[in-house]
């Protein structure tokens, strides 16, 4: 097994990549890929941690856009880039770097709105829960912590929504542009999950637009798929003549039900999608 989309917490993980590694190891996983969230930084010590070791790490970064639907609504949605070289870091943070900033000044407009309306939480107990590269997710592990909320999914399902008024999403990378980015570079663009945010007619539309930036692969088998839409989407990604991908969206204890390799017990990544990937990688 493989699992081709994991989190450390260098974004809003709670492994180190060294410890990803080790517990990769422990599963008998052939193959690993980190995908933080916007961000390279974790990959040297995840590619560290893996030399010598009878598994083979795969440098990526999951990277949050913004999709205009024909319809002229805003979602947000994540591209993988997998086989990212190290000689590109610094130029995928040029890229992250003002996105990061605008991220930063809505979780301090959050947690100043949060603040106004009686909770008692500061910015600086959250960037303690993250790596120096926050989210909500660290917002919701505070809350959780502190009784608010009885879980991180609660306080994404509450507190944290857009209908409660007090996030504001902040402008995010163009899809398209960043597909163009990846293959600019070398690296491999999967569309993550895209079940989570489409129907089947938006995924269709989606790739109709996607294909000609050469978007190579997209997530078929996900931790929280059913066998009805890994059926749809294997079915649609032979269709568009895309690789397929998969992974668990690891995040250690903050997805609790969320296990390395096996998701939530019935995921089976097999190695064969990532040969078919890798014949793209630059």
């Amino acid at each position: 097994m493989i699992d081709l989309h994991t989190h450390t917490n260098f974004s809003d993980g709670t492994y180190s990549p060294a410890e990803l590694i080790d517990e990769a190891e422990r599963m008998g996983l052939a193959a690993i890929a980190l995908c933080d969230h916007n961000t390279v930084r974790g990959l040297d010590e995840f590619l560290a941690a893996a030399q010598g070791r009878n598994i083979e790490a795969i440098p990526g970064i999951e990277f949050s856009t913004d999709y205009l639907t024909p319809e002229g609504r805003t979602l947000e949605l994540h591209v993988l880039a997998l086989f990212v070289r190290p000689e590109y870091y610094e130029t995928i943070h040029a890229l992250v770097e003002p996105m990061s900033q605008r991220k930063e000044k809505s979780n301090r407009d959050l947690i100043a709105s949060l603040q106004k309306a009686g909770y008692d939480i500061t910015y600086d107990e959250v960037l303690a829960e993250g790596h120096g590269n926050i989210n909500r997710a660290h917002v919701a592990g505070l809350l959780t912590k502190k009784g608010y909320t009885s879980s991180n999914n609660e306080a994404f399902r509450t507190v944290l929504s857009l209908e409660r008024g007090f996030y504001t999403e902040p402008q995010r990378l163009p899809i398209f542009e960043t597909i163009k980015f990846i293959r600019s570079i070398g690296a491999v663009p999967v569309l993550a999950h895209p079940f989570l945010k489409l129907d089947e007619a938006g995924l269709r539309a989606f790739l109709d637009q996607a294909i000609p930036c050469d978007l190579v692969g997209m997530e078929t088998l996900y931790s929280t798929y059913d066998e009805k839409t890994i059926a749809l989407s294997r079915a649609i990604a032979s269709e568009f003549g895309l690789c397929e991908s998969g992974g668990s969206d690891f995040h250690g204890s903050r997805k609790p039900d969320i296990s390395l390799g096996t998701g939530k017990g019935n995921l089976a990544v097999p190695i064969e999608f990532l040969e078919k990937l890798k014949a793209f990688a630059g």
